[in-house]
């Protein structure tokens, strides 16, 4: 016959319970920690890439999109170009053409314009006959050159970095050029020109060395 087992202690059957329960909590526990860490990544993700985005394309801020041969922009004329640009996503479908102006005012100098209005970012357009950009939002006019003809802008059009290698013109269009990353490093279009300010130097310099008596109006007394 076989023989039959001996029944546990209270004192085991507790321990065995214990065993049990810390188990399964201990399993509850890891299984809730591992889906507060899976929700707590489909979270973050966004915004570690926000923030890591710059570093991580950080070439592409750099780089140099080509626009056209020389020999597509005639001397005098100004051209509206397209480009890619180099943060697109196969996603981003037309959006992600850029348009901007180029200009040859004299053979080999070019000059590239954003698009977008110094006021408030409005497409300007241009306008052949009257040799200007103008702002069909609230007014803003440009010259050919790109200083500021009228209207609420305060200041010229923006302008890429340009350059030429193999008869191609190309411009860094990792950036929209803003006042952030341009107008430290050059003078706006629109700004005063040495010669302009020497000449208010010197009408400032000859009203102050004026005399009371050779002022216009004066009171004093001019009887010899």
């Amino acid at each position: 016959m076989d023989e039959k087992l001996p029944s546990p202690s209270p004192q085991q059957q507790q321990d065995s319970l214990a065993r049990d329960g810390h188990s399964r909590r201990s399993f509850l526990m890891n299984v809730g920690i591992a889906l507060n860490a899976a929700v707590a990544a489909v979270i973050a993700a966004p915004v570690v890439v926000y923030l890591l985005g710059p570093v991580l394309r950080r070439n592409q801020y750099r780089s140099w999109i080509e626009i056209g041969s020389v020999a597509d922009f005639p001397t005098g004329e100004t051209k509206l170009v397209k480009f890619r640009n180099p943060f697109a996503d196969p996603w981003d479908g037309a959006t992600a053409n850029v348009p901007a102006y180029v200009r040859c005012s004299e053979p080999g100098k070019f000059t590239v314009f954003a698009i977008n209005c110094a006021h408030l970012g409005c497409p300007v357009r241009w306008f052949a006959e009257s040799q200007l950009f103008m702002c069909p939002c609230h007014g803003g006019v440009y010259y050919a050159d790109g200083s500021r003809a009228s209207g609420p802008p305060e200041r010229g059009l923006f302008t890429y970095e340009l350059k030429i290698e193999n008869n191609k013109l190309l411009i860094k269009a990792g950036q929209l050029p803003t006042l952030s990353n341009q107008a430290g490093n050059r003078p706006c279009p629109s700004a005063i020109q040495p010669a302009q300010l020497a000449l208010v130097s010197q009408v400032v310099t000859r009203i102050a060395k004026c005399t009371p008596a050779d002022r216009p109006g004066s009171s004093a007394s001019t009887i010899g």
